[in-house]
């Protein structure tokens, strides 16, 4: 054996050869005795090197998956809560789909990335046309990693001290636990509001914002389907004890709600997947729009347009140093990698669909709701929506039958709600599932 391959037989790797010589020297280094002492892997967690999997050919695994797949029951899906479904045009799927953009990792070297570059600038035009703000990221993981970015910034602008950020009760618990554990290592907590009728509470935000407050959050549509009148009234409280408002919402809904600039925000944060995407109950695409006060901090990547040399219009990454890859104790945002496909999917669904088609499907997702709620309300035992104020895609049940039962019924007869509570369930419709409202009245007649 060569020397290279001495020192890979050793190590495992024939990238990073280390002798016996060398690795005792770097653990000296560091003040370890062993590479054990590196790591703190809990031993009920640890990796045994067997995975408990038998060994089969390509043929066996298709036959047992596609087994499993039979033996699924196939519902209508009449869920939300952060996840929404609409129709993603043929024309993205193939586009998208081109080998430039998928093996496309992160666009360091514009000079081979132009077209790229291109879409997520325009993916960012879109965010800051529809949420009349300055400046925008060219995206985020998702809404909730995008709400720990925007308490952060937060904590990095506002002019006087405060640790706390107020937030919806409603909020899902889901984000509520990603933004606390972003905050956790800046020193900041978090606080809830109650709700008035599915829209924030003025009155409380009044007598909790004070100097202490660092940022306040409210969100339209709200978790529950409900559209909040109170935005403006809530933007301003924030602005009188200098506490940043950011919104949480989402580029379809925006499309026919007053800009979030007008009502006061300085941050909107929410899930962008709403364009691009089926639901997937997973991937997001986090949304983040700022005034360009702040465009220093924005988190993220951001993509800049110039003119090169001969005067051509050229994009490239922009306003980002070194520290936001390299040294974490001195960069605004850890964010090292984001969705850029997806932000490429969600641009070229709003380009289809165009001004005009993106109003459609939002009111679209105003209308189809209200009738459906209307439908319900109409059976005995159900009343709907739960909130008197108009919704967006979603809305709550009041039952008053067991809603598990109600719940496991609905599965039986091919459909699938969000069971809330013991006496709430929570439906969602959307362009993709409203040709089934009429089915799911008839179920729901059924199991009542």
């Amino acid at each position: 054996m060569t020397g290279q391959d001495t020192d890979s037989a050793a190590t495992g790797s024939p990238f990073a050869p280390h002798t016996p010589e060398e690795t005792a020297a770097m653990l000296a280094a560091v003040g370890a005795e062993s590479i054990e002492d590196l790591f703190d892997v809990p031993e009920a967690v640890r990796f045994d090197d067997e995975f408990g999997i038998d060994a089969r050919s390509e043929r066996a695994v298709r036959q047992e998956f596609g087994e499993q797949l039979d033996r699924t029951a196939e519902l209508v899906e009449f869920l939300g809560r952060g996840h929404y479904d609409h129709y993603v045009p043929s024309a993205v799927e193939h586009l998208a789909d081109r080998s430039e953009f998928l093996t496309s990792y992160t666009q360091y070297q514009p000079e081979v990335a132009q077209g790229f570059l291109q879409a997520l600038f325009e993916y960012q035009s879109i965010v800051v046309e529809l949420t009349g703000l300055d400046v925008a990221n060219c995206s985020l993981y998702d809404a909730a990693t995008a709400l720990g970015e925007a308490a952060l910034l937060a904590k990095r602008v506002r002019t006087t001290d405060g640790d706390t950020i107020l937030v919806p009760e409603l909020l899902r618990e889901e984000r509520r636990s990603t933004l606390e554990n972003y905050v956790a290592g800046a020193d900041l907590v978090v606080e809830g509001y109650p709700h008035d009728d599915g829209a924030a509470d003025v009155d409380a935000i009044a007598e909790r914002v004070g100097e202490d407050v660092a940022m306040v959050y409210a969100e339209s549509p709200s978790v529950r389907g409900t559209l909040d009148p109170n935005l403006a009234a809530v933007g301003d409280l924030a602005d009188d004890h200098d506490a940043l408002f950011t919104l949480g919402s989402d580029p379809i809904a925006l499309s026919v709600l007053e800009r979030p600039a007008v009502l006061g925000a300085d941050v909107v944060v929410g899930d962008a997947s709403v364009l691009g995407l089926p639901a997937s109950y997973g991937t997001g695409l986090g949304l983040f729009a700022t005034r360009e006060a702040f465009l220093r901090q924005v988190p993220g990547r951001l993509v800049g347009a110039s003119d090169d040399a001969d005067g051509r219009r050229a994009y490239t990454l922009t306003l980002q140093t070194r520290e936001q890859h390299i040294r974490k104790e001195r960069a605004t945002s850890n964010v090292c990698t984001n969705q850029a496909w997806v932000a490429l999917r969600a641009a070229m669904h709003a380009a289809s669909l165009g001004p005009e088609g993106l109003v459609e499907l939002a009111e679209t997702c105003i209308e189809a709701p209200a009738e459906l709620a209307a439908a319900i309300d109409g059976i005995e035992g159900f009343a709907a929506p739960l909130h008197d104020r108009p919704h967006f895609r979603e809305f709550v049940v009041e039952t008053e039958r067991d809603a598990t039962a109600v719940g496991s019924g609905l599965r039986e007869e091919g459909f699938a709600v969000h069971v809330l509570d013991d006496d709430h369930l929570q439906v969602c419709v959307t362009d993709t599932n409203r040709e089934h409202t009429g089915e799911l009245v008839e179920a729901l007649e059924v199991v009542r």
